[in-house]
Formats: C-alpha cells, sequence, structure tokens
C-alpha cells in the first residue's frame, strides 16, 4: 500500500517537474519574443533573395554563407532585443499582458540577463567573423536596442520612430550589402514604415492609460484623442498614396501589384475603423495591419517564385 502511494507521489513530482520545465521554456519563447523574431526571419529570407538579391542564383544564394551568417546575427540580436525590452518592462507588462508575464514568471529575471549576454556575444562573435563592418554594423544595433529599452521608449515621439526603424534595420543592411537601390525599393520601404508606425501608434492608444501611470511618454497619452485619431488618419492616408504611386510609377507586377492594390481598401477599413473610439474596433483595426503586413511577405514570396518560373 505505501509502495503504491510512493509511487503516486513520485508520478506527480515528476508531472509538476516536467510541467515547471516546460513553463519555464515557454516564458523564456515570450520573454525573447520568439515568435517575431521567427517571422522576421521569414521575411529577411523572402526579402534578400526575391528583392534584395538581383544577381545570385538559388544554389549560390543557398550557399552564401556570409548571407546566411548575417541573417543569423540578425535573430540572435532580435532575441536578445526581446528580452532586454521585456526586462525593462516587466511591470508595464503586467499590466497590458498578465498571462505572458505569468508564463514568464517561472524564470527568474538574472536567467534572462543572463541569455541576454549569451546571445549579444555570441551574434558579436559570428559577426566579428564575417567581418569587421558586419561587426561594427551589429553594435549599433544592438547598443541602440538596448537604448530604446532603457530611455527612448518613454521618450515622446522618438519611441515610436526608434521601433519602427529598429524593426527594419536589418532589412536596410542587407539592401546595402546587395547594393540594391531604386525607386520602387525606396517607396515600398516608405510604405512598410508608415505601416509599421500606424501599428505601434495604435498600440499605444490600447494601452494608453498603462503607458501613463509608467511613465511612458506617447502620443495617445500626450495629445488629445483627436489629435492621435487625425495622426494616426493622416498616416494611412499617405500610405495610401505611396501604395497608389508604387502601382502607376514604378511598374510592380504580380502578387505584389494585388497587394498594393488591396492594401488601398485595407487603409480605407482601418480609417473607418478607427473613426470609431471604441477598443473593440482600435482592436480590430490593429489586427487588420499586422495581418496586413505578413500577407506582404506572402505576397513577395508568391511574386518572387511567379517571376523566376
Amino acid at each position: 500500500m505505501n509502495s503504491e502511494k510512493e509511487t503516486f507521489q513520485h508520478k506527480n513530482i515528476a508531472k509538476k517537474s516536467l510541467f515547471y520545465r516546460f513553463s519555464q521554456f515557454v516564458g523564456f519563447l515570450l520573454g525573447a519574443r520568439f515568435f517575431v523574431a521567427a517571422l522576421l526571419t521569414f521575411a529577411l529570407y523572402v526579402s534578400t533573395f526575391f528583392l534584395f538579391n538581383q544577381e545570385e542564383s538559388l544554389r549560390k544564394f543557398v550557399f552564401d554563407f556570409k548571407v546566411h551568417g548575417i541573417i543569423f546575427c540578425t535573430v540572435l540580436t532580435i532575441l536578445a532585443g526581446g528580452i532586454i525590452n521585456q526586462f525593462y518592462d516587466f511591470e508595464k507588462d503586467h499590466l497590458i499582458k498578465p498571462f505572458r508575464t505569468r508564463i514568464q514568471s517561472f524564470i527568474k529575471q538574472k536567467y534572462f540577463l543572463y541569455a541576454y549576454v549569451t546571445l549579444s556575444v555570441l551574434s558579436l562573435g559570428v559577426a566579428w567573423f564575417i567581418s569587421h563592418k558586419v561587426f561594427v554594423f551589429f553594435v549599433v544595433y544592438q547598443f541602440f536596442m538596448w537604448f530604446y529599452s532603457h530611455k527612448l521608449s518613454r521618450i515622446l515621439i522618438l519611441n515610436n520612430f526608434t521601433f519602427v526603424c529598429l524593426t527594419l534595420y536589418p532589412f536596410f543592411g542587407m539592401m546595402v550589402y546587395y547594393e540594391t537601390f531604386s525607386m520602387k525599393l525606396f517607396l515600398m520601404a516608405i510604405f512598410l514604415f508608415l505601416i509599421l508606425l500606424c501599428i505601434d501608434l495604435v498600440k499605444d492608444t490600447l494601452t494608453r492609460k498603462v503607458d501613463e501611470t509608467f511613465g511612458y511618454t506617447t502620443i495617445p497619452n500626450f495629445f488629445s484623442k483627436k489629435t492621435t485619431k487625425t495622426v494616426i488618419i493622416s498616416l494611412l492616408i499617405f500610405t495610401m498614396g505611396v501604395s497608389m504611386k508604387l502601382i502607376l510609377k514604378t511598374g510592380i507586377l504580380g502578387f505584389m501589384s494585388y497587394y498594393f492594390s488591396g492594401g488601398l481598401f485595407v487603409m480605407v477599413l482601418c480609417i473607418y475603423l478607427l473613426l470609431n473610439y471604441s477598443r473593440k474596433s482600435k482592436v480590430l483595426a490593429l489586427s487588420i495591419l499586422r495581418f496586413w503586413v505578413f500577407a506582404g511577405i506572402i505576397a513577395m514570396l508568391l511574386s518572387g517564385i511567379e517571376g523566376n518560373l
């Protein structure tokens, strides 16, 4: 009888231990923004091969270990940036994202810091092995990742612009690496910049009170609701103008032309939703804009495959 009871207790302890380890693993993935990093990695590979790379064949691209090394360093830096950001925003996230912070609580904050240092050093080590220029590129990237989390995320307007610039920084690096410059790429970069800026501003409207409580000066908690709405809608209208310019002036074809044409209707829908002051409308507009960024990656992939057939 005692033997059966002890066996049952051991099984319970094993289950709890397994659950604890699994919770730690999930907590680390969420803390490091692993899923965001995975999406950015996918976007980097798609844009690098189908947009920036104009000369290399697929075979040469697959065996271009320098490019893979740069993207690997980017992924490590993004993961490190996610960790340091959640370290500084832990109290704020506790109110905004209670489920995620609950999962992250299974890991002590010091272990997140150890992971941050390890990922940063590993990224810089690989970058140094590739070239000194790549090393400098990632030193700058990592510094501003940290500085954004430490200081810039609390400063009006700078917080939004820095966040978007840091998101686009790796894509700019790949464009410079391949020396691919054109009006089409410039307009596409502006389009993506504006979409990401709108996403960040809409997100700030949803966290306005929490941001104000923890000392984050954002456009929604510094200006009136009407002014904030005007700014976001103006940016969406400007984004529509960039889309029309891409369609009419650059001769963009295939799935990308459908994407930018469809984007006009998406922007109109988001403007309609944002004219409503309800939280539900803002959440829906935010979800649509985020989905449209992902749809752009897929459209680029399909357009690239179509062009290579």
